[in-house]
C-alpha cells in the first residue's frame, strides 16, 4: 500500500518546486516593471494639513520619477481609524499605499479599548517621511522664562492648557511633560489647533503644545512666548529656541508621518518604494521647497529601520498612556 504513495510524492514535490519557481519569476517580473499602473495613496488625515502637504509633494515626485499617476484620497477621522479600517482590505501589490500619522501604530493600540485593525499584522512598514516637532507655547502674561520656572509657577497656582482631545499629540505631549517635570495643569478641550492657538494669543488659556511651524510668526511678533521645541535638538531654522530636551533629557514632543502598505507586501516592492522616497526627501530642492518652510524634519532609513522606530515609539507612548490611566472606547 505504501509503494503508490512513494511514487506520487516525487511528482508532487516536482510540481511544488515548479510552481514556486514560476511564482518567484512572477514576483521578479512584477518588481522589475513596477509600477505599471496608477498608484492609489490614501492619506489618513483631512486635506490641507501636514500629511496632505507631504503626501501630495511625494506623490508628484513619484509620478515624475516613474511616469505613473499617484491618485490621492484623503480619509480623515477617528484618529486615523476611518482610513486604516478600510485600507487593510486592499491588495498588497504595491498599488495601494497609506500615509498615516504615528498614532495609528504608537498610540491607538494602547489608548483605545478596541481597534478595527491589528497594527502589527495588517500593515507593511515602507518608509518614514517627516517628523514635526511641537513647540511649548505660552501667553506672554505668564512670568516664566524656562520650563523649570513654569513648573514652579504651576505648583503655586495650577494652570490650564489647550488640548485637542484625549490622545491627541498636544494632549499626550503635555501629559508627558507633567509626568517628567511635575507641572500642574488641567486640560481645556478644543476642536482644532487653530482655535486653540487663537485662545492662547487672546489670553483665554495660557499653555499649548502645537506644531512649531504654526507659531513661529506669532512668536516673532510678540504675541506668544515659546519655551522650547520638542525635537531631539534645536531646529536649524530657529537655533536660538532651545529644545526642551536640554532641560528634561529624553523629552520628545513631536508627531511623525510615514508610508505603509497592506500586510504581506513583497519585500522587493517595499525596498523599491523606500529607496525612491528616501531619495526624494533628501533632495536639496525638495527640502528647500517643502521641508524647511514647514519645519518638517526628514525620517531617514530603510523599511527595517522604520519598523524599529514604530516599535520603539509604541513602547514609549504605551508607558505614558498607562501611567496617566488614559483609555478611550473604540
Amino acid at each position: 500500500m505504501l509503494k503508490p504513495r512513494t511514487r506520487i510524492l516525487p511528482a508532487v514535490a516536482s510540481s511544488l518546486v515548479a510552481a514556486l519557481a514560476i511564482s518567484d519569476v512572477g514576483v521578479a517580473q512584477q518588481v522589475a516593471t513596477y509600477p505599471t499602473k496608477p498608484i492609489n495613496l490614501t492619506i489618513a488625515l483631512a486635506a490641507g494639513g501636514a500629511a496632505d502637504i507631504i503626501g501630495r509633494a511625494v506623490g508628484q515626485k513619484l509620478h515624475e520619477r516613474w511616469g505613473q499617476p499617484v491618485v490621492i484620497e484623503n480619509k480623515g477621522g477617528a484618529n486615523t481609524q476611518v482610513a486604516t479600517s478600510q485600507f487593510i482590505r486592499s491588495a498588497p501589490d504595491g498599488y495601494n499605499l497609506l500615509l498615516t500619522a504615528e498614532h495609528t501604530f504608537t498610540v491607538n493600540p494602547t489608548l483605545y479599548e478596541k481597534l478595527a485593525y491589528d497594527p502589527k499584522k495588517d500593515f507593511t512598514p515602507i518608509s518614514g517621511l517627516i517628523t514635526i516637532s511641537q513647540a511649548l507655547v505660552m501667553h506672554p502674561s505668564i512670568q516664566a522664562k524656562s520650563v523649570s520656572e513654569l513648573v514652579i509657577l504651576s505648583k503655586e497656582k495650577p494652570l490650564t492648557y489647550a488640548s485637542l482631545g484625549a490622545g491627541s499629540g498636544p494632549h499626550l505631549s503635555m501629559v508627558m511633560l507633567q509626568q517628567m517635570s511635575g507641572l500642574k495643569a488641567e486640560p481645556v478641550q478644543y476642536r482644532g489647533g487653530g482655535p486653540a492657538l487663537a485662545d492662547v494669543i487672546a489670553g483665554h488659556v495660557p499653555l499649548l503644545f502645537v506644531a512649531t511651524g504654526l507659531v513661529v510668526e506669532p512668536w516673532r511678533g510678540g504675541q506668544v512666548k515659546l519655551l522650547g521645541v520638542g525635537a531631539e535638538r534645536r531646529l536649524p531654522e530657529i537655533p536660538d529656541l532651545p529644545a526642551i530636551e536640554e532641560t528634561l533629557p529624553g523629552f520628545r514632543a513631536s508627531v511623525w508621518f510615514g508610508l505603509v502598505g497592506p500586510g504581506d507586501m513583497p519585500r522587493e516592492i517595499v525596498d523599491r518604494l523606500n529607496g525612491a522616497i528616501q531619495q526624494i526627501i533628501a533632495e536639496p530642492e525638495f527640502h528647500k521647497r517643502f521641508m524647511a518652510p514647514n519645519y518638517f524634519e526628514p525620517i531617514p532609513g530603510d523599511a527595517t529601520a522604520f519598523s524599529a522606530k514604530i516599535k520603539a515609539d509604541a513602547s514609549r507612548w504605551e508607558k505614558v498612556i498607562k501611567e496617566a490611566g488614559l483609555k478611550v472606547k473604540g
